[in-house]
């Protein structure tokens, strides 16, 4: 289900505001694919995997960005694109076998 354009400019709006508070600048956030995978990881495992998920994608993101960063800031957008591909992966990984019985990992 795709987001309602008003919807989204109250996204957008917020990501803009929320990227300036945290003083990380002018960050170019494809938020079309962060609700995707929100969306999509809630659907394929619990509803509560939404945020781990768009958390853990930007942080690993972040992190390989600054990894291969040598002294020029690194753009994040191809590590974001690597990172949500895995999630999405996962995701459909997850779908397809169900959720793990409590207690044990899905591996």
């Amino acid at each position: 289900m795709a987001v309602e354009d008003e919807e989204m400019r109250i996204v957008a709006e917020w990501s803009e505001r929320l990227t300036q508070e945290l003083k990380i600048g002018n960050l170019n956030v494809d938020l079309q694919v962060l609700l995707d995978l929100a969306r999509k990881s809630a659907e394929s495992v619990i509803h509560a995997t939404a945020p781990v998920t768009t958390f853990l994608v930007g942080y690993a993101a972040g992190y390989e960005a600054a990894a291969a960063s040598t002294g020029v800031k690194a753009a994040p957008e191809g590590a974001i694109s690597k990172s949500a591909r895995i999630a999405f992966e996962l995701c459909e990984d997850a779908a397809d076998r169900g959720p793990a019985p409590a207690g044990q990992e899905t591996n």
